[in-house]
């Protein structure tokens, strides 16, 4: 497994995080569902396969599944707590008393006596939202408990990056966790600047889509969907972005995991997609240049 630094934090944190949502959601599609006994069961082999593989990254929150997730992954890493980086979230618009008691029943679940991070569970920042946290309790909440120990880090969450900068820009939050994938490009234009300016620690949600560029795809361009790995593209491409720390991938089963940290340790990125040409004159640029490159090539032949 390779490793990197988490932004200010300094925390050697695995290149790819275990996302703890689909262990708390059934998918009958696929056949899946964690609350069964046989599901829990496969779900706690899941987190201590990836653990064992070197995942130490685990995301997981309160909402998934009412608590569900933690209760998993908590009986999943009992024993095998040092050395991991456990992650979790409180629900925005509690206030100071809720947003305490959120953090101490996600201890309780988690079976640890303190979290590394602790994030606020965001949709959209609108002022009201970010009013809300920083002067209305919740940010004292967890100021005072990183002071009494029962947290490290604090981060925030959002499906909307550009709504996040304000908060961003307090001083506060030592990770984000954003939305940014192949089809949604907004943070590449701001967020991830910015985090990378102030070393602020970036993991993502939904590095592979949430299966939406593939589900298009065997829709509108079925010979796509057939020909190539269109997951094993998603993952490479958030891989690819020097700026990204920590892609949360959800796992169901063992061997996912097993595939996806095989491609981890397998991918050298060709390039680096903090570099990609935005902006229709900035490709027309790069194309430029790289045709004068191989007609000098060419030229030296």
């Amino acid at each position: 497994m390779k490793y990197v630094t988490l932004g200010r934090t300094g925390e050697e944190v695995s290149r790819i995080g275990f996302g703890g949502f689909p262990i708390s959601a059934p998918n009958r599609a696929r056949g899946w569902d964690p609350y069964t006994q046989e599901g829990r069961a496969t779900a706690i082999r899941t987190v201590r396969r990836a653990v064992e593989l070197g995942i130490n990254y685990i995301d997981t929150a309160a909402a998934y599944g009412n608590g569900h997730s933690e209760s998993i992954i908590g009986e999943a890493i009992a024993g095998r707590r040092d050395g991991l980086f456990i992650a979790t979230k409180v629900v925005l618009g509690l206030d100071r008393e809720g947003t305490v008691r959120s953090v101490h029943d996600s201890l309780r679940r988690l079976g640890c006596d303190h979290l590394d991070l602790i994030q606020f569970h965001g949709g959209i920042y609108t002022d009201d939202v970010t009013c809300h946290v920083l002067e209305e309790g919740p940010m004292d909440a967890l100021l005072e408990l990183r002071r009494q120990g029962k947290v490290r880090f604090i981060g925030a969450t959002t499906e909307e990056p550009y709504s996040l900068l304000p908060l961003m820009r307090t001083g506060l939050l030592d990770v984000v966790q954003i939305r940014y994938n192949l089809i949604y490009q907004s943070a590449a234009h701001h967020v991830l600047d910015e985090a990378r300016e102030q070393d602020i620690g970036v993991t993502l949600m939904r590095p592979l889509t949430s299966g939406i560029f593939q589900y298009l795809a065997g829709r509108l361009l079925p010979e796509l969907a057939s020909s190539a790995d269109l997951y094993e593209a998603c993952l490479k491409y958030v891989l690819s972005d020097s700026r990204v720390h920590v892609p949360n991938v959800g796992m169901r089963w063992p061997e996912e995991v097993e595939k996806n940290v095989r491609l981890v340790d397998e991918f050298e990125p060709p390039f680096d997609v903090a570099e990609l040409p935005r902006g229709t004159n900035k490709v027309y640029d790069a194309l430029d240049a790289e045709t004068a490159q191989d007609e000098r090539e060419h030229e030296h032949r």
